[in-house]
């Protein structure tokens, strides 16, 4: 949907899709998908970082916020483009993993996006966020 199409919702547009410009903005940003990754982090579960060496049992990562941590290659996910930041439809994610899930959500809602379903296909799109946390609500609590 265009910026013209979203402006029937008026000043609601704002609350349900980024504007054009921002998106074309996101889609120039420099972006690494070697070097991008999320890390866990005990204080705030996944932290966004670029990995700066790696080897078969260990890779070195620089947090955003300068942390420098060495990890196990398996403990590391690979980010999505910018361009799916605060994608409405997070089944078209190109990696879709916890942290993935995890960022574009709390971007999703710190940018007070909401989300509505106005066609039958968005009916998938629901069915898509339902499905990723019932599968993260699983893996935290187990069988439990």
């Amino acid at each position: 949907m265009s910026d013209a199409e979203m402006e029937v919702f008026g000043v609601a547009a704002s609350y349900l899709r980024k504007p054009e410009r921002e998106r074309i903005a996101a889609q120039v940003k420099p972006f690494d998908a070697k070097t991008a990754c999320f890390v866990a982090d005990l204080k705030v579960e996944y932290v966004k970082g670029k990995i700066k060496s790696q080897d078969s049992s260990k890779v070195i990562v620089e947090t955003e916020d300068g942390r420098v941590v060495t990890v196990n290659p398996d403990d590391i996910s690979p980010m999505n483009p910018p361009k799916f930041d605060k994608i409405e439809d997070m089944a078209m994610l190109t990696h879709i993993h916890e942290p993935a899930v995890l960022f574009n959500l709390k971007e999703h809602y710190a940018a007070w996006m909401i989300y509505v379903s106005r066609h039958r296909s968005d009916y998938i799109s629901t069915q898509s966020y339902v499905h990723l946390l019932i599968a993260l609500c699983y893996r935290f609590y187990g069988d439990d």
